[in-house]
């Protein structure tokens, strides 16, 4: 069976599915009737080719996915809020408000959410192994620890947002998501039943995708040497888009083959993805029906599949 270039991402009490130039999500809501809401897409990239060139081309893709991860977050999320009793009038003026304000808090979050990955991911283990310069003669050892701090914090932070009641509901839509895609991968009618026996790991997640930038920034930083810690911070900082970008090259090339290199190396991501997906409920699945049906005619797909084979 063909590969489904299919992408998806678990929301609150939801899950988002990204087909070519359109997205949708899917939300159960609290009445437990599912909400699905289909949107366009048009990457950037479309309408300029140097930004189509390998490398650039994953750095796009992972900003344009942080906008839309966040976009459908917070549409999961409204379902979720509290109600307030405004008068119409009042109401109007929220809706106008809100409008006005909407495109201002995603660039700000999502500003908010780089800084943060990039200084607890990249610059504290830089600054940190920086300081262990003071005791360590050997810069080969430095930039190994550097590597194991990152590491370490990445998956301590991991398992601790896994203990969260909420995160572990995201984390078991997270499970629906791949079990769907690696069912329609199988050559399988996308019913509950059949996703249930797929497995809920898959070479093409996100979680593979950021463990594959912690070993992608250690090979990196392994050949960058200086002794002045303001340089060391920010040549981490500078290089942060080109590993971003080989990262996804890496990702890419192992969601479309299974040559035996692609698959040893995809093993760490996978095995990764113990802690980031759970297996998910009957009524989760259901959710993650509806979002590919919202982009993708799955009984058309295995017709012609089907015809081929």
């Amino acid at each position: 069976m063909g590969k489904v270039m299919i992408g998806g991402q678990a929301v609150i009490e939801g899950i988002m599915m990204k087909n070519e130039n359109q997205y949708a999500v899917a939300v159960r809501k609290p009445d437990k009737e599912i909400e699905v809401s289909v949107k366009p897409f048009h990457s950037k990239a479309e309408n300029c080719k140097i930004l189509k060139f390998p490398i650039i081309r994953g750095v796009v893709n992972f900003i344009e996915s942080l906008v839309v991860g966040i976009r459908t977050l917070t549409f999961s999320a409204s379902f979720y809020e509290e109600e307030e009793e405004d008068s119409k009038k009042g109401n109007k003026e929220k809706k106008k408000s809100s409008e006005t304000s909407e495109k201002a808090m995603m660039a700000g979050t999502i500003a908010f959410s780089l800084i943060f990955a990039i200084a607890l991911f990249m610059l504290l283990p830089a600054f940190v192994s920086g300081l262990l310069g003071n005791v360590i003669d050997s810069e080969w050892i430095i930039a190994i620890l550097e590597g194991v701090i990152r590491i370490a914090i990445f998956l301590g932070y991991l398992f601790l947002i896994s203990r969260m009641e909420d995160i572990k509901r995201t984390f078991m839509y997270h499970g629906a998501e791949h079990k769907t895609i690696n069912c329609l991968e199988q050559g399988k009618e996308l019913t509950v039943e059949n996703i249930m026996g797929c497995s809920r790991f898959h070479k093409r997640c996100g979680t593979s995708f950021l463990f594959l930038i912690m070993i992608i920034s250690i090979l990196i930083f392994m050949w960058i040497r200086t002794d002045t810690m303001w340089l060391r911070l920010l040549l981490r900082l500078l290089l942060v888009p080109v590993i971003a970008g080989v990262s996804y090259e890496f990702i890419r090339y192992a969601g479309r083959h299974d040559s035996p290199i692609a698959n040893v190396l995809s093993k760490p991501g996978l095995w990764l993805q113990r802690l980031t997906t759970i297996e998910p409920e009957p009524d989760m699945i259901e959710v993650a029906i509806k979002s590919v049906e919202g982009v993708f005619d799955w009984r058309a797909y295995l017709k012609e599949q089907q015809r081929e084979n």
